[in-house]
């Protein structure tokens, strides 16, 4: 067995080659052949370039070799835009620690009945005194760093849940244009994610309109996968079973612990009340993130920068939607 799917299951193996264009002979052949390209865009910083790292972005473009180069050039390119945002990318970094801690994003522990992992985010929990977008972004792009090293993930992907319930209009005034199209650039063009589906539940005619303003820099697959259910939880549980969701979401599982994931990424010694010591490399792992192993996490032996992430003009330009 090639080593790149020593640790697929023989299922695994056949939907990645079902529904992935995935070829255990030829896989060897299409990551060199990925990697040859490099030389054709020296203006990017490749920081990683082994096989493991550009398998994922194969499988997120099922094995188009033109589109997977895009991707990956893509995705160090927006970091190098972003230098900012990637400087201190790391769990102990201040800023994406609070908004783990504020649950941005929540993980659930099990996957659906698909095998894809559901992230969710509780809108009105945005408490923008205390968290920036640009941290909550800063964190849940790092947890999908963290996600994305289990080759199962990157196979059959995720999907994310939006609950906007309370999420006031005065809230909805701080999403700008200019953020949510970084969000856009860093989450739909820039990462090897397979998302199979954005689900909001309970949005106010605001986030409506929000919607409509930022469709067109949507791409058209993006947007088959975009999902209003209002608050019409049986729309949500004829694409996510019951079973596999928290009662929040009128699912049969215990509420949602808003601090999960948040222990699973800072450890066992994880407090609301304590700065951590606690670093995490995320290009670097190379454990798969199946249940906060702790192995995945070492300590610094370095005091922690607890400086703040610089802002930047993203966060203070014309809001999408003008409060009189």
């Amino acid at each position: 067995m090639n080593h790149l799917h020593s640790s697929l299951s023989s299922e695994m193996m056949e939907k990645a080659r079902l529904e992935l264009n995935e070829n255990p002979d030829t896989l060897h052949q299409d990551i060199q052949q990925v990697r040859d390209m490099i030389v054709t865009r020296p203006d990017i910083g490749f920081l990683r370039t082994d096989d493991d790292f550009i398998l994922r972005f194969l499988r997120a473009r099922k094995f188009d070799q033109l589109e997977t180069f895009r991707l990956l050039a893509q995705y160090f390119q927006f970091r190098q835009q972003n230098l900012d945002m990637f400087q201190s990318f790391k769990v102990d970094d201040l800023g994406i620690k609070r908004a783990l801690m504020d649950g941005f994003p929540g993980v659930l522990e099990s996957p659906d009945q698909h095998g894809r992992k559901i992230l969710i985010l509780f809108a009105s929990n945005w408490d923008q005194s205390r968290n920036s977008f640009i941290d909550i972004l800063r964190a849940i792009l790092l947890s999908l760093e963290v996600l994305i090293e289990n080759p199962e993930l990157q196979i059959n992907g995720f999907i994310l849940i939006i609950d906007w319930s309370n999420f006031s209009f005065k809230q909805a005034s701080k999403l700008t244009p200019n953020i949510l199209k970084l969000a856009i650039e860093g989450l739909q063009d820039s990462f090897p994610a397979r998302f199979g589906g954005i689900h909001f539940v309970n949005q106010p005619w605001y986030i409506h309109a929000m919607y409509t303003i930022i469709k067109p820099f949507l791409k058209d697959k993006t947007r088959k996968r975009i999902f209003l259910h209002g608050n019409n939880l049986n729309s949500l549980h004829q694409l996510i079973q019951p079973e596999f969701l928290p009662s929040e979401f009128g699912g049969t599982l215990p509420p949602y612990d808003m601090g999960m994931w948040a222990r699973t990424l800072l450890g066992p010694d994880y407090n609301d009340e304590t700065e951590y010591t606690l670093t995490y490399d995320a290009l670097h792992v190379r454990e798969n993130c199946g249940g906060g192993d702790k192995d995945m996490m070492k300590r610094s032996q370095s005091t922690v920068d607890t400086g703040t992430l610089r802002q930047t003009d993203r966060e203070t330009s014309t809001p999408l939607l003008a409060l009189d």
